[in-house]
């Protein structure tokens, strides 16, 4: 009874860094809870005398069936035509979960791990984002210490490789909703036209509504009538990491507007004002507009 309290107090103390582990694992809330779950019902029945550094034996744990779920994904890939198609990934993620991997290897390169073999993404994951021993790593994956570290190298080049595109992509969104902001601002409709696809659309939802905004919009000179010479108040900032533009009364988001930019013209903007909505998202206010 007391090693079982102990054990629980343990896993307790190092839940979070679990959940963290396996969410960045397997890029699922729902997966990662059940993964924490399953790591739970092994080491209840384990033998705990011989544990020394509990946490390390908890992520190991963890990583372990981690390893198992994501190498089951990739059965469920290669089945033949009839099978039932592969889990796909869920996309109800907290803000949370999204800022866990925002820190390590930025939102837009999440869809990145997707695309490493499970010894590749277990290895890039457990060294690079916590500090996991290549001889720990190559224990679970059962492969020498060289081997996981050769794994880890080979994940970090897609990871900084697809990073270096990205940040080139964001970059040119955020000079797109830089310019728009200040077209809409000094009222230029040739500017707002030059810069809006033909058949780009305005939506929002019903609480922007609420405050007076356009419900929907279709067609660029529909668009670019809505916002020339308003968006006033609105700044640029990185929502989830992502170009976008905001606008706040006493600091506290009220309006998120997303674009969505096709080969250097916006093609869709959205107007979110839903407060259960704008209290999840990360805000980061942008100089320069």
């Amino acid at each position: 009874m007391v090693e079982q309290d102990w054990l629980t107090e343990r896993f307790a103390e190092h839940h979070d860094r679990l959940r963290a582990v396996a969410y960045r694992m397997l890029r699922s809330p729902g997966d990662a809870e059940d993964a924490v779950q399953e790591a739970w019902l092994r080491v209840s029945r384990a033998d705990t005398g011989q544990v020394e550094n509990p946490g390390g034996w908890l992520t190991t744990v963890v990583a372990r069936v981690c390893l198992n779920m994501l190498e089951a994904r990739q059965v469920r890939r290669e089945e033949p035509a009839g099978a039932l198609p592969p889990e796909p990934v869920s996309s109800q993620a907290g803000p949370e979960d999204d800022a866990l991997l925002a820190d390590s290897v930025g939102v837009a390169l999440m869809v990145v791990l997707d695309t490493l073999t499970p010894a590749e993404r277990l290895a890039f994951v457990l060294h690079d984002i916590f500090a996991v021993s290549f001889g720990e790593i190559g224990e679970i994956i059962d492969r020498s210490p060289a081997a996981a570290r050769q794994l880890a190298s080979r994940a970090r080049r897609r990871v900084q490789g697809a990073a270096a595109a990205s940040d080139a992509a964001r970059s040119r969104k955020r000079e797109v909703v830089e310019a728009f902001l200040a077209a809409s601002r000094d009222g230029n409709f040739a500017a707002l036209l030059s810069l809006l696809d033909a058949n780009a659309t305005l939506v929002a939802d019903p609480a922007a509504v609420r405050m007076g905004a356009t419900a929907e919009a279709r067609g660029a000179d529909a668009v670019a009538a809505v916002f020339s010479g308003r968006a006033e108040a609105a700044r640029l900032a990185m929502v989830d990491g992502v170009p976008a533009a905001v606008w706040a009364h006493r600091g506290r988001p009220q309006v998120v507007f997303t674009f969505t930019v096709d080969d250097g013209k916006i093609t869709g903007i959205e107007l979110q004002a839903d407060p259960a909505l704008l209290g999840d998202l990360d805000v980061v206010y942008l100089g320069g507009e």
